[in-house]
């Protein structure tokens, strides 16, 4: 092996290592949720509210330290501006507060494999906007989603729930709200960067939240665990994992990226647990790798079509 395919290999397993850290960060960022609305009686509207108006300021921060000149660039063009009020608003103040409902109400590990559905619902979408059958692979990976959802959400009853009703509308939900912050930025990520637009993107869905929930209106109780899990929240949850995600594309493929991803549902899922003791049978644990097996197909089909 000569120099230069140590330093490919190297630089592998550090991307490797970052979408893994990153993914893994978002998932027990979920279970931290789960403990601070259901142990410390913190609610999803403060929690929501702090981290996107805290994670939007450090990430302006860190773009205004990379490209001074850009920064209120974004404003000056009214398609951006309007592109940009609705990705804060209904991309990701709503994929964030929805996420933490379904927290609330369920846990946080059917909350993100539920999420998970995003992918599913996009490609349903590109279907129906090119007016043409998906292949039988992508037919199938729906399929494989669709008996996921119910297998995670029923437990292999037909006739009942595992979870609450609202739990599986606030996770459904989310799965359409990520759906449209995956879909709707693609022009200003190209134009302005992430860090750039998901920094506005956090603090305009921040700003708008606080006119329906003020920061200050706080509920729960504060003690050394639930001070650490609100700083986990948002520092290892939102800015290291977002920075972890990013800084993984420079090593490995979009692909690889994407599939590796996937350790988020998991890591949500056992973290869940083996911390906060959520059951979680076999008929549970088929429906999350269903969803999981999802997003595996699509990306492969997604790099294959490229």
């Amino acid at each position: 092996m000569n120099a230069e395919q140590v330093i490919q290999l190297s630089s592998r397993k550090k991307g490797i290592s970052m979408v893994l850290l990153g993914a893994s960060f978002w998932g027990v960022s979920g279970t931290a949720a789960q403990y601070l609305f259901q142990k410390q009686g913190f609610s999803p509207e403060w929690l929501t509210v702090m981290r996107l108006l805290i994670s939007g300021v450090l990430l302006l921060g860190i773009a205004y330290k990379k490209e001074k000149n850009l920064l209120w660039g974004i404003w000056k063009n009214k398609t951006d501006r309007i592109s940009i009020l609705l990705f804060g608003i209904l991309g990701m103040l709503a994929v964030q507060y929805t996420y933490f409902a379904a927290i609330k109400e369920g846990n946080a590990a059917t909350a993100t494999v539920l999420q998970y559905l995003a992918p599913a619902l996009i490609t349903c979408y590109a279907a129906i906007r090119a007016r043409s059958l998906p292949s039988k692979t992508v037919a199938v990976s729906v399929i494989f989603a669709i008996l996921g959802t119910f297998l995670l959400v029923t437990g292999g009853q037909i006739h009942t729930l595992s979870i609450s009703g609202w739990a599986v509308f606030w996770g459904i939900t989310s799965a359409f709200a990520l759906a449209f912050y995956t879909l709707q930025p693609k022009k200003l990520l190209l134009k302005w960067g992430s860090a750039l637009v998901v920094g506005w993107g956090m603090l305009i869905g921040g700003i708008f939240f606080s006119l329906i929930h003020p920061p200050w209106r706080f509920s729960g109780q504060w003690s050394l665990s639930s001070l650490a899990a609100v700083a986990f929240v948002i520092l290892f949850g939102t800015i290291l994992a977002f920075y972890f995600y990013l800084e993984s594309t420079k090593y490995i493929s979009a692909t690889e990226v994407s599939l590796l991803a996937s350790a988020e549902p998991l890591s949500a899922t056992f973290i869940s647990i083996v911390w906060l003791q959520v059951p979680f049978g076999l008929a549970e644990w088929i429906g999350t790798l269903c969803i999981v097996g999802t997003i595996t197909i699509l990306s492969i089909v997604k790099a294959e079509k490229k």
